[in-house]
């Protein structure tokens, strides 16, 4: 009986993780373009516009499942992990440098957020060097 619950919990969360994903994902391509057409191409707006919403989606979420909701943990995953993940990661990088600032690590929440911005600018450069080198352009 345990084993079955354990595997059904388990089953449970990854679907909904891999639902929500997918339509996350789906929700992020149709908010971007959308966003994106309004600057035609001129700005990354449609990007900025997930990431925001993401944010504030997810700051919603946390705390009305901490405070008000008691939702199961396998939902409030799918919810977060997938539908929010999908939809940007970017919400969880804005979640967790809020957690830290909250719980007064004020320091560490800039260190995350300057390290994950500087070091991911600099990872999508030498990616792109590297590809430039290896397949010439």
């Amino acid at each position: 009986m345990w084993r079955t619950y354990v595997l059904d919990c388990l089953l449970n969360k990854y679907t909904l993780i891999v639902a929500g994903g997918g339509l996350g994902s789906v929700l992020r391509y149709l908010v971007q373009g959308w966003g994106q057409s309004l600057t035609k191409g001129t700005f990354p707006l449609g990007t900025m516009i997930v990431n925001v919403v993401g944010c504030f989606a997810m700051g919603v979420l946390n705390m009305v499942f901490a405070e008000r909701i008691p939702i199961r943990m396998e939902y409030r995953v799918g919810l977060t992990v997938g539908i929010l993940g999908g939809f940007t990661t970017f919400s969880t990088f804005g979640w967790e440098s809020f957690a830290l600032a909250n719980e007064g690590q004020g320091v560490r929440a800039m260190m995350n957020m300057l390290l994950t911005v500087t070091l991911g600018f600099a990872a999508v450069w030498l990616g792109f060097r590297l590809a430039q080198r290896w397949y010439g352009a």
